[in-house]
């Protein structure tokens, strides 16, 4: 574990200083003026460095297999594209659709879950409806109910983490949390059923690129990571979540202000009657900038309550982490409102 962790977060580390050396001369720069910024602009998207230290982590120390090739050529195709929207702007039906296919490409490399776990006991069946699929020698039954699951919980933890990474440092820190917290719980012994290798490598790549670009984006930044980093770790995070045996609950109560901001975002445009890919200014963090709070405060106050959500995600039991949760949406449901009367 340990050399996999220092290995991504000093590729991360040698990638973004030679980004902050070669992307000015490349004219690969933010534009401030666009976002009411008065600043210098600084390099952008400095993602890439997060996304090739991955990649070449995973190369040197994951053993291939279908899986672990699906998963390297999704990062690839979600990287480019990731890259060319920070520079050009995409559509958002062309992200999307890039999000499904590398979904698609996990599910077919044996990414899945057959259950999730019932807070009042038992377990819920996932598997029940299987549709093969036949392309002359090759065979996918597609799970119906796991499938989906799978592609919905891909796609939301994917946008969650582009939408909280309005503010520097915030996807970062949020994404080193919750990978400690996957990582600490991949690692109890005697806890699980299955081998955890995969899920312990994935958590710490995580936890070593997003420390190691905290270093360069932490306000006040010298460098943006922008949707080539952010949606990176949302994906990443998504995976390991599901892999070995499931860890949905911890995740969703460790990153519970990002996905609660997600559905509220969601929520609020499509009641305006707005389109839910329409961007706005009514993030959770916009909030709180609203409200006279520093970007270093808000990003502190993200990752350390993620931090005391991932204490007690490793501490309580399916049911008891639902409670939790309930708590964490009726806490931010107040301080949403709030924030949104104050002027």
């Amino acid at each position: 574990m340990l050399p996999i962790l220092l290995c991504s977060f000093g590729l991360t580390v040698i990638f973004s200083l030679l980004a902050l050396r070669f992307f000015p001369v490349l004219g690969l720069m933010d534009r401030p003026e666009r976002y009411g910024h008065d600043r210098k602009p600084i390099p952008y998207p400095g993602g890439v460095a997060v996304v090739l230290a991955i990649l070449l982590t995973s190369a040197l120390f994951l053993k291939e297999n279908p899986l672990i090739v699906s998963l390297m050529s999704a990062m690839i195709i979600l990287g480019l594209t990731c890259f060319l929207d920070d520079r050009r702007g995409l559509s958002p039906v062309l992200r999307l659709g890039v999000q499904l296919l590398a979904g698609f490409l996990l599910i077919v490399g044996g990414l899945g879950i057959s259950s999730i776990t019932n807070p009042f006991g038992g377990a819920i069946p996932l598997d029940l409806v299987n549709l093969p699929f036949y392309l002359g020698s090759w065979t996918f039954t597609f799970t119906l109910f796991a499938d989906v699951l799978t592609l919905v919980w891909l796609m939301t933890m994917v946008n969650a983490f582009n939408w909280i990474d309005g503010i520097p440092g915030m996807a970062n820190s949020v994404a080193a949390v919750a990978s400690l917290v996957l990582l600490l719980l991949s690692m109890r012994p005697g806890f699980h059923s299955v081998d955890q290798s995969f899920a312990v490598a994935l958590s710490a790549m995580v936890l070593g690129a997003s420390l190691a670009f905290l270093i360069f984006d932490f306000p006040p930044p010298r460098m943006l990571m922008g949707d080539t980093g952010s949606m990176l770790l949302g994906f990443l995070l998504a995976v390991t979540a599901l892999i070995s045996g499931g860890k949905i609950a911890t995740t969703i109560l460790v990153l519970g202000f990002p996905l609660l901001d997600f559905l509220w975002v969601i929520a609020r445009r499509v009641f305006k009657g707005q389109s839910p890919f329409k961007g706005d200014l009514w993030h959770f963090h916009h909030r709180l900038q609203k409200a006279g709070y520093s970007d270093r405060t808000i990003v502190l106050f993200f990752g350390g309550a993620s931090a005391v959500f991932g204490a007690l995600a490793l501490s309580l039991h399916t049911e008891g982490k639902l409670f939790v949760l309930a708590g964490i949406f009726a806490f931010m449901l107040g301080l949403v409102g709030v924030l949104y009367f104050r002027k």
